[in-house]
């Protein structure tokens, strides 16, 4: 008896330090663990390191064997896996009109399937519904990636486009800019389309006053430089950087801005006349300022070569619904109405503006990955599209890991967000990816997605299909309707 008296006792002391020293390890949520981390600045595969989420953020980031000082709720095993943060696109357009918010909401969750768990806005005309869907996720009211909007974009009077605040005097701009700042906007868009020149540059200027970042097209009467001499942040869709590769750009510039030149025929001599170190200096010039660009290849390539591929049976299509698809149809038939030179002319647009890539990143600008995804724009299919848009970054030139800090670093950047997003470390939100293979290796790997983790919610590979399964009947009954 004195015998168990003594085991008694010693269970009970033993039991007593064993809840003392629970009582002393730090809670978490979830670990993963026994996965290899992409180090996506560094360009480096990492092993024996394990992370730890609590809530909707990573809080720490630890050696494998200094797990014990963790009590997780969940622990996920991930051997043979690779963990790296989400994916963002940062050029992205909802819209329509309002009979389309649905079909357009139905592409949330879609672009969590595809592991992009953040998207940037860049302004279609359903602005209001946008931000209202922001706060909305942000709230965990609604399912999708984590969304930053620009709101309304700013335009001249008569736009062309719907949804834009008209602005034709420096007063008017002044109250657009109040008006997003109320709205608590998180960047600026300013297109070209009905905008002065001078009131484009009117508006780059007020909004740098206020520390407002912004993001645009580029209006045809003005040269790159005074772009980016202005403080614009970034420009949208990188074959405007060809107008910035030529000694001609001036000339063409002041024929454009007299009614001798179409915008089409100065691209077109410009191609002509495209030399690589005007180019370069022009980009030494275009990082020295901060301006970045966001390629936007993937929408670029569909156009230029639509009459040689049909993509009337597209996988992806079945995500879209008829009102969105019937968008899509602008640009295809425009496109069908090009001549022979016209389309030959599109092609080298865009081979020639995709080459510029490596060149843009020897000399130091900032590339953002981003496609253009939505309305209007045929085939760039939301999700998707974000991994075809790095693979042509490889294609054309950048290293896997160049194209993932794209995807993963410079949108955060872009926005100063790089304190919660661009890397798996302590502080920064819970927005993951397990893949099954390693996309420094091979950019394709980032279309392998085992898991996603969305702002701490964990999506398995079941979960996923769900996701698309529901779009895809969503689309579907849309269609029937």
């Amino acid at each position: 008896m004195p015998t168990l008296t003594k085991l008694a006792g010693a269970m009970l002391v033993l039991g007593m330090l064993a809840s003392a020293h629970a009582a002393d390890r730090i809670a978490a949520d979830l670990v993963l663990t026994q996965a290899i981390l992409i180090d996506v600045a560094g360009g480096q595969a990492v092993r024996g390191k394990s992370v730890v989420l609590r809530d909707d953020r990573i809080i720490a980031v630890v050696d494998d064997r200094d797990l014990r000082n963790y009590a997780a709720r969940r622990t996920m095993r991930l051997p043979g896996k690779y963990l790296m943060p989400g994916l963002w696109d940062t050029h992205v357009h909802f819209g329509g009109g309002p009979a389309l918010i649905d079909e357009n909401k139905n592409l949330l969750p879609v672009y969590l399937a595809y592991g992009i768990t953040t998207v940037r806005d860049c302004s279609g005309d359903l602005p209001d519904t946008v931000l209202s869907w922001r706060d909305q996720i942000n709230h965990g009211q609604l399912e999708g990636p984590t969304i930053f909007t620009s709101g309304a974009k700013l335009e001249g009077y008569k736009p062309l486009w719907k949804g834009t605040i008209e602005v034709g005097t420096p007063e008017e701009v002044g109250k657009a800019l109040d008006r997003l700042q109320a709205q608590k906007v998180d960047f600026v868009k300013i297109t070209e389309n009905t905008l002065k020149p001078e009131l484009y540059l009117e508006a780059l200027r007020q909004a740098r006053e206020r520390g407002m970042r912004t993001s645009g097209h580029i209006p045809v009467q003005k040269t790159l430089a005074q772009m980016f001499d202005a403080g614009l942040g970034t420009v949208e869709h990188q074959s405007y950087l060809l107008r910035a590769a030529t000694p001609r750009e001036a000339e063409l510039t002041a024929q454009v801005a007299a009614g001798a030149l179409t915008g089409k025929q100065a691209m077109a001599l410009s191609l002509a006349s495209y030399d690589e170190p005007t180019a370069r200096a022009s980009f030494r010039h275009m990082a020295s300022k901060g301006t970045a660009v966001v390629p936007t290849l993937s929408v670029s390539r569909v156009v230029a070569y639509l009459d040689m591929e049909d993509h009337s049976h597209d996988e992806a299509l079945q995500y879209i619904g008829p009102g969105l698809r019937a968008t899509y149809d602008w640009r295809v038939q425009r496109a069908a109405q090009d001549n022979p030179e016209q389309i030959a002319l599109r092609k080298a647009t865009f081979e020639k503006s995709a080459a510029l890539l490596p060149i843009l990143a020897q000399e130091g600008v900032s590339i953002i990955a981003g496609t253009d995804a939505g309305f209007l724009n045929s085939y760039d299919y939301p999700g998707q599209a974000l991994h075809d848009e790095i693979g042509l970054y490889v294609k054309y030139g950048l290293t896997p890991a160049q194209a993932l800090q794209s995807a993963v670093i410079a949108g955060p950047r872009f926005l100063g967000k790089l304190d919660r997003y661009g890397s798996l470390a302590a502080g920064k939100t819970a927005d993951l990816l397990v893949l099954d293979a390693n996309p420094l290796q091979d950019i394709s790997a980032t279309r392998q997605i085992r898991t996603v983790v969305s702002r701490g919610k964990v999506y398995d590979r079941v979960m996923l299909d769900q996701l698309l399964a529901q779009a895809k009947a969503r689309a579907g009954s849309a269609q029937k309707h």
